[in-house]
């Protein structure tokens, strides 16, 4: 996926961010590097700027993933549980 970044809605990011300080899980809907459509719980643990895109960083059931923002299609606060 080399597409040019697209910037998210302020109120993603602000929700991303949070939750990565409150360490609370979201239910993200995204596209993969592969172009897989994917939906996994996640716990967000950072978000940053690099190489003219934003990403985030967080763990899921099988590990660590990085994504490119504008991959993720939806997001679902699912409060601090597990």
């Amino acid at each position: 996926m080399a597409e040019p970044y697209q910037p998210i809605s302020c109120v993603d990011h602000e929700r991303l961010e949070l939750a990565a300080l409150r360490r609370r899980a979201l239910l993200v809907t995204y596209v993969d590097a592969g172009g897989e459509k994917r939906r996994e719980k996640l716990w967000p643990r950072d978000v940053y700027a690099r190489a003219g895109a934003e990403w985030l960083e967080a763990e899921s059931a099988s590990g660590a993933l990085t994504l490119r923002l504008d991959w993720i299609e939806a997001i679902v606060d699912r409060g601090s549980d597990d």
